[in-house]
C-alpha cells in the first residue's frame, strides 16, 4: 500500500486505495520490465533516479526510445512491441484514475501484442521471438 514509487497520484492525495491505483502501479511494473531498472534507484544520477520521470525524456515516437530498453535484452526484441507495451503502460499512467484503463483491458491490450508472432522484423533472425543461434 502506497509503497514509494509506485503509489498513484490520487492515492497519495486522498489515501484511498482503488482499482485504479493498482492499474498505475502495473504501468510502473511495465516500465521495469521494458528499462531493466526499478522505480527508484538512489545509486543513479539525479535525473535518472525515478523511472517515471526519466522515461519521460525518451518519448515512444522519438529515436531516442530505444535508449531505455534493458540493454541486457542486446537488441533481440520487438521494437514494435516495446513501443506497445509503452503505450500501454502510459494509458495505466493516466494523472486522472478515471483516464486509466480497467486492468481486463490491460490484459486484453498485453495478450494482443504478446501474441504477434514478430512486429517488426527486429527480433532474432529466427524470427520467433527467440535469439538468433
Amino acid at each position: 500500500m502506497g509503497t514509494y514509487g509506485y503509489a498513484a497520484p490520487d492515492y497519495i492525495e486522498t489515501g484511498h486505495l482503488t482499482t485504479k491505483s493498482d492499474v498505475w502501479s502495473f504501468g510502473v511494473v511495465l516500465y521495469e520490465i521494458l528499462t531493466g531498472r526499478r522505480s527508484v534507484e538512489r545509486n543513479r544520477p539525479k535525473h535518472e533516479q525515478k523511472l517515471l520521470e526519466w522515461v519521460r525524456l525518451y518519448p515512444i515516437e522519438s529515436k531516442r526510445f530505444s535508449e531505455i530498453i534493458d540493454t541486457r535484452l542486446d537488441g533481440h526484441y520487438s521494437k514494435q512491441g516495446a513501443r506497445e507495451i509503452a503505450k500501454l503502460a502510459n494509458s495505466c499512467l493516466a494523472k486522472q484514475r478515471k483516464d486509466r484503463p480497467a486492468m481486463r483491458e490491460v490484459v486484453g491490450s498485453l495478450k494482443q501484442v504478446m501474441q504477434r508472432k514478430e512486429l517488426d522484423g527486429d527480433v532474432g533472425a529466427s524470427g520467433d521471438g527467440s535469439p538468433p543461434h
